[in-house]
């Protein structure tokens, strides 16, 4: 394996980059490691490395060839943490040439994986981000026989151990699985007893350089990359199925005036899972299955699902300032301040005893006044939803309606002042919990077998 390319006499200038190269991608069997290059220019290789741990792996011809198409498929997502930091018009693939699906889809997770960092940064990238076709025609994905068997995505939040907790029910057999090297999240998925499985993911370290050189810099879509990733590892493992717990409030976004829906979220929404699981099955494996578990449940259920065991009280979060790459963690698992704390308190506060809450935060958020704006956020109250993987205003509006009937909660600073000034402005809205607890059944990818024990276990719920 090649090291890490340097480049003394190099300098990065945003301004003056003219193409973006995606330069080349292997995978060694005997190492588990697959490397992704990357080049402004003529600029040093950026490479990033993933690793699949429990080489080395034997591979039948049918295997190598799914793993090359997925590999494929993971350096070219994977690059738009690159191409962000300057964001050229040339877009060069060295090697094999990409056909018209490819670059359509590609186009798609760019231009929408990026809508919020476009936002923030004053860009415009819709129809400016131009992937290069050749003329080429792929086959269609064969079988490959693969095993009965799960990777399941572990990100340390209550949506994850749900969906665990959900398939150790119904008897599918699963690793838990998660993409770096987070503490907070290897004690979660230590906890459920279950195969645990941690992919590696190194940045290139020149990223980081041209970063603080002034590259353009914000928010990639994270879950397209660890789906590619995880993607990968099924298929070197011989498993066929890849599952995420995305639900269905991820599909919505933040409603800017002037400018429209911007999603924070948008690789954990239903647009992305049913393009990238049908890529997927039609040019890599036919018998692989990504899907999201808990696509057909609101936020709301998802929470109310979570409250059925306090097997993991004092082990999840779903703080991400626990995750954040670079910069200062909170002392506890809640750092109490940012839009993911706000809401997943929020969230849970219906479905659960205010003491055992308010014991997994160390503290009560709904009386504090400092949280307001916060909260008001949460509500799309003279705010706009923020750009967090939070749930729909309307759940927030229905979950804060639910305390002002809740003596335990009705007389707490916030639930007080949403009774007093903002549930008046709501009338004709129906801010009932029970009408988003319903499960939706018409857009999701759980195979057959999976989704009839499933919902079957959560209607008993």
């Amino acid at each position: 394996m090649n090291t890490q390319a340097t480049g003394a006499d190099w300098r990065f200038d945003r301004d003056a980059v003219g193409t973006f190269v995606f330069s080349r991608c292997i995978f060694d069997a005997q190492t588990g490691i697959a490397e992704l290059g990357y080049r402004f220019d003529d600029s040093p290789e950026f490479v990033e490395v993933v690793t699949v741990p429990g080489a080395p792996f034997t591979l039948d011809a049918e295997r190598e060839q799914a793993i090359a198409a997925a590999l494929r498929l993971l350096h070219l997502i994977a690059g738009v943490s690159y191409y962000k930091a300057a964001v050229p018009k040339t877009i060069v693939i060295e090697g094999e040439a990409i056909d018209r699906p490819t670059a359509d889809f590609l186009t798609m997770v760019y231009e929408n994986g990026l809508g919020e960092f476009a936002y923030r940064n004053g860009l415009q990238l819709r129809g400016e981000i131009q992937f290069p076709v050749g003329d080429t025609s792929k086959a269609s994905a064969q079988s490959l026989g693969l095993r009965h068997h799960a990777l399941v995505a572990i990100g340390g939040g209550k949506d994850s151990l749900v969906s665990i907790e959900s398939l150790r029910n119904i008897g599918v057999d699963q690793t838990v699985t998660w993409i770096g090297g987070s503490q907070l999240i290897r004690a979660c998925a230590e906890r459920t007893g279950l195969p645990t499985l941690n992919l590696g993911r190194a940045i290139s370290p020149l990223l980081f350089e041209i970063n603080r050189e002034g590259a353009w810099n914000g928010h990639i879509p994270v879950t397209a990359i660890n789906s590619a990733i995880m993607t990968l590892a099924a298929i070197v493992l011989g498993y066929d199925q890849v599952v995420f717990s995305n639900e269905r409030s991820s599909s919505y976004g933040s409603l800017i005036e002037g400018t429209g829906e911007v999603n924070h979220q948008w690789s954990k929404g239903w647009a992305f899972e049913d393009a990238f699981a049908a890529y997927v099955q039609d040019r890599i494996a036919a018998d692989l299955s990504y899907y999201s578990l808990l696509r057909p449940l609101s936020e709301l259920a998802v929470a109310r699902q979570f409250t059925r065991t306090d097997h993991y009280d004092a082990h999840f979060s779903s703080c991400n300032r626990n995750f954040h790459i670079l910069g200062e963690r909170p002392v506890n698992r809640w750092c109490g301040a940012c839009p993911k704390c706000h809401f997943v308190f929020l969230a849970l506060a219906p479905f659960m005893s205010k003491p055992r809450l308010v014991s997994i935060f160390g503290r009560n958020l709904l009386d504090d006044e400092s949280q307001t704006a916060g909260f008001d956020a949460l509500l799309e109250y003279r705010d706009h939803k923020p750009f967090e993987c939070v749930g729909e205003g309307k759940e927030s509006r229905a979950a804060m309606t639910a305390l002002t009937e809740r003596p335990e909660w009705q007389h707490d600073a916030i639930v007080q002042r949403f009774a007093r000034e903002i549930r008046p402005q709501l009338s004709g809205e129906d801010l009932r919990v029970s009408c988003l607890l319903h499960r939706s059944d018409d857009a999701h990818r759980i195979p057959p077998t999976v989704a009839d024990a499933l919902f079957a276990y959560w209607d008993r719920a």
